[in-house]
């Protein structure tokens, strides 16, 4: 009788660990989906910047010629 229960509780603790882990993998795919939506955000930032300045230089360059 002592063998059958040591192997549900050692059973129950596996799945309790697992889903332990499960939990903390959830959590760290939230965070990194939100690190790669900022970092999206930023770069969507940047390359508009980027193209801002670049239609004042080639306005600049037009008006030298």
């Amino acid at each position: 009788m002592f063998w059958p229960m040591l192997a549900i509780a050692l059973g129950f603790l596996g799945v309790a660990v697992l889903g332990v882990l499960g939990i903390k993998v959830f959590i760290e795919t939230q965070r990194l989906g939100r690190q790669v939506a900022d970092t999206t955000e930023r770069i969507n930032q940047a390359s508009e910047d980027l193209e801002r300045a670049a239609t004042r230089l080639a306005a600049t360059g037009d008006s030298l010629r």
